[in-house]
C-alpha cells in the first residue's frame, strides 16, 4: 500500500486548476516554531506580504502576535480589518498614498499605524496632513544598510532624526532596516554580514538615546537573517515567508526548519509530443521572475523538466514512454511563494480538523476600500 503523502488532497476531483492550496496544520506548526525561536513573542512583527490573508493573520493573532508589517495600503487595510494592534507600513507613502494612510488611521482608530520615512520633505508633508486631520502619525526612519533600494545611509540618520523629532504631527518611533541583500546559503556568512548591521544599528540606537533621551524601537531583517537577530539582538524581527515557506528558502536556509505549507495544483491538459506534456500552470499562476528551471517543482513528479512557459501553459519534458495522461493532477511547490500567492484571488485551505475552506487573498488588490 502506497503511503499517502502530506500534500495529497482528499477530494482532488473538486479542486479547480490552476489553484492555490494552503495546508493549515502545517501553517500552524510554522507559527508555533517561529514563536519557539525567540525569547519574547512581542518582538515578532511578521510581514503579511507573503500570504495577504485575513484568516492566516488571525491564526497569528490567536496565539498572541499583535504587531505586523506590510508593504501596501491594501495590506495595511486588511490588517486594520483584522483588528491588529500595531501595523507598520514598511514603505514610504508618496502622493495619494499619504492621504490613504491618514484615512486608514481615521477608519481603524483601534489599530496603531506607522510608516517609513527617509527624507525631510516627506516627513513634513505627513506631519502637515496629520495635523490638519487632528492626528499624530508614527514614523520610523528607514536606514539603508546595504541593499541600496530605499532608506538613507547610516551616517545621515542622526541629522534626519534631529529634524523629524521636532515636527508637530508625527511621532518618531525608531529605526527600520531591511537587509534583503543578505541571502547567502551559508549560515556563517549570513551571521557575519548581519553582525556588521547589528553594530551599526546598536550604535545609532545608543546615540539616539544619549542625544534625544529616547530609546528607539529598531525593526530589522526579514527571513534569511531572522535566525541571527532573534538571538543576538533585542530588535523587532519581521520574517514573512516562514508561514508558507517555499522551495527557494527550503534549499537555501537549512537551519530554518519551517514546513512548506502552500502548493499550486495543476492538471495535464495536452500531450503535444511523445515526450512532452503541457499543464495549466502559466505565468498567471506561479511566479515567473526566476529562470524557467527555478519556478516550480512537482512533488509527485520531480523528474519533470520545464521546457517553456507562457501565460496559461507550462510545457514539461516527461521523457519517452512516460505514464502521464490528460487530467493528471500535479502538486507544484513554488520556488518563490510571495508573488505566487499574489496571483490568486483565493486559496483552498485544507485541514485535518475541518472541511476545506476558501481563504480570500484579500490584500492582493492594490485597493480594498481606501
Amino acid at each position: 500500500m502506497i503511503e499517502k503523502q502530506w500534500y495529497h488532497l482528499d477530494n482532488p476531483g473538486s479542486i479547480e486548476s490552476p489553484g492555490l492550496i494552503f495546508y493549515e496544520d502545517r501553517i500552524k506548526a510554522n507559527i508555533q516554531l517561529l514563536i519557539s525561536m525567540i525569547d519574547d513573542k512581542s518582538r515578532l512583527r511578521p510581514h503579511v506580504k507573503t500570504h495577504k490573508s485575513t484568516e492566516l493573520t488571525k491564526l497569528m493573532m490567536d496565539i498572541g502576535i499583535s504587531k505586523f508589517k506590510c508593504a501596501t495600503i491594501a495590506e495595511a487595510e486588511m490588517l486594520g480589518e483584522c483588528g491588529a494592534a500595531d501595523i507598520l507600513l514598511a514603505y514610504q507613502p508618496i502622493g495619494p498614498n499619504l492621504y490613504r494612510l491618514i484615512t486608514l488611521q481615521q477608519k481603524y482608530p483601534l489599530s496603531r499605524y506607522s510608516c517609513l520615512i527617509d527624507n525631510e520633505n516627506t516627513a513634513q508633508l505627513l506631519a502637515k496632513l496629520s495635523r490638519n486631520s487632528g492626528i499624530k502619525s508614527d514614523v520610523f526612519i528607514d536606514v539603508n544598510v546595504g541593499m541600496d533600494r530605499t532608506g538613507i545611509l547610516p551616517e545621515n540618520v542622526l541629522d534626519l532624526y534631529c529634524k523629524v523629532v521636532e515636527m508637530d504631527g508625527v511621532m518618531l518611533k525608531g529605526l527600520h532596516a531591511y537587509d534583503g541583500h543578505i541571502h547567502d546559503h551559508a549560515f556563517a556568512v549570513r551571521i557575519e554580514k548581519a553582525n556588521v548591521i547589528i553594530d551599526v544599528l546598536n550604535y545609532l540606537g545608543a546615540e539616539i538615546q544619549t542625544r534625544f533621551n529616547h530609546v528607539p524601537i529598531i525593526v530589522a531583517g526579514g527571513t534569511p537573517t531572522f535566525t541571527v537577530y532573534n538571538t543576538q539582538t533585542d530588535f523587532d524581527c519581521s520574517p514573512g515567508t516562514f508561514a508558507l515557506w517555499d522551495k527557494g528558502y527550503q534549499d537555501a536556509f537549512e537551519e530554518q526548519k519551517f514546513l512548506t505549507a502552500a502548493l499550486v495544483v495543476s492538471r495535464v491538459v495536452s500531450l503535444p509530443k511523445s515526450n512532452l506534456i503541457c499543464c495549466d500552470l502559466g505565468h498567471k499562476a506561479v511566479a515567473a521572475e526566476k529562470p524557467l528551471d527555478k519556478r516550480v517543482v512537482f512533488l509527485n513528479a520531480p523528474e519533470l523538466i520545464a521546457v517553456s512557459q507562457s501565460e496559461e501553459h507550462l510545457v514539461l519534458d516527461a521523457g519517452e514512454n512516460h505514464p502521464y495522461q490528460i487530467g493528471d493532477l500535479l502538486y507544484g511547490l513554488p520556488y518563490h511563494i510571495c508573488p505566487t500567492v499574489a496571483l490568486h484571488e483565493y486559496a483552498i485551505s485544507v485541514s485535518s480538523a475541518r472541511a476545506d475552506q476558501i481563504w480570500k487573498i484579500s490584500s492582493r488588490k492594490r485597493k480594498i476600500t481606501i
